[in-house]
């Protein structure tokens, strides 16, 4: 069976060291949307070293290399065709500002192996500190089409929750370019899903999408921009649900909410105007998407 559920979850952490810098930054803000209007002194707290913060999403990539779901493809247990892994969710707690220049140790493990019948998911948590303590926690969920079975938990349901009730307090757009997975691309995740035609077409796709988690760090930006005062150190939790994908090309519509003083919830859409995109008008692509900060 090309997955192992037990021998997964027995398998020892995968620890890494890590390294980033200014330029490690800069090239994910770039590659998540930033800098757009280039000389924007909101834009330049991305782009420009000497004034650079660190959007916490930028935990997801630091260091290089392949992301949370393909590292969970190389945990002992786990022998599956990548053409069939999708990413089904993430979430990130940030025990404290990531700094523009680190080193840190990461370590990886599958914490849970849930069976849904004809898919299996699996949950790869990363943990990451410094010589000053733990920085960020973060979770990938990996779903693989055509596992499962094995007669294991079932594991919570993948059903994306209804938006919350009423208008939205903020609805904002973000067009995502045609080369936008081809730059966000060249901060690890090499995936041949977001660049070449032919793999996407194996895996179902009319065309490369865009990486989930570069919509993910696109939506955390507009949240920070808009509702925190553009300060990247409010953000003390994030996660969401993936529930569909985004070609390049494509707008982002953004709704949030407010959820008391230390909570923001969001939907995100691709706006359709193409009539030949299948998916009508607008899709939902980000779910259960739930922002707390201070």
């Amino acid at each position: 069976m090309p997955i192992d559920a037990a021998r997964a979850l027995a398998a020892a952490p995968r620890v890494r060291e890590i390294t980033w810098d200014h330029g490690d930054v800069q090239l994910y803000h770039l590659g998540i949307g930033a800098g757009v209007p280039a000389t924007d002194p909101r834009e330049l707290r991305y782009t420009l070293e000497s004034r650079l913060r660190v959007l916490p999403s930028f935990a997801t990539v630091a260091g290089g290399g392949p992301p949370g779901v393909i590292h969970a493809l190389s945990v002992p247990g786990v022998d599956v065709d990548l053409a069939r892994v999708l990413h089904g969710g993430q979430s990130l707690r940030v025990h404290r500002p990531v700094p523009v220049r680190g080193r840190a140790t990461a370590a990886s493990r599958v914490v849970a192996a849930y069976d849904k019948g004809t898919a299996a998911v699996l949950v790869l948590r990363t943990e990451a500190a410094d010589a000053e303590g733990p920085l960020w926690t973060e979770e990938a969920e990996v779903f693989v089409r055509g596992e499962g079975g094995w007669g294991g938990e079932r594991g919570p349901s993948g059903r994306p929750a209804p938006p919350p009730d009423g208008a939205p307090d903020l609805i904002v757009e973000r067009p995502v370019r045609e080369d936008q997975a081809l730059l966000y691309r060249l901060s690890g995740d090499l995936n041949p899903l977001h660049a070449d035609p032919a793999f996407a077409a194996r895996a179902g796709f009319d065309r490369p999408v865009l990486h989930g988690l570069c919509t993910y760090g696109s939506t955390l930006k507009t949240v920070v921009d808009t509702l925190l005062d553009g300060d990247v150190t409010r953000v003390r939790a994030y996660r969401t649900r993936f529930a569909g994908v985004v070609y390049p090309g494509q707008t982002l519509r953004v709704r949030l909410w407010r959820a008391g003083d230390t909570v923001v919830r969001a939907s995100v859409s691709t706006v359709v105007t193409d009539p030949r995109e299948r998916g009508g008008d607008e899709t939902v692509v980000l779910a259960d998407t739930v922002v707390h900060h201070d």
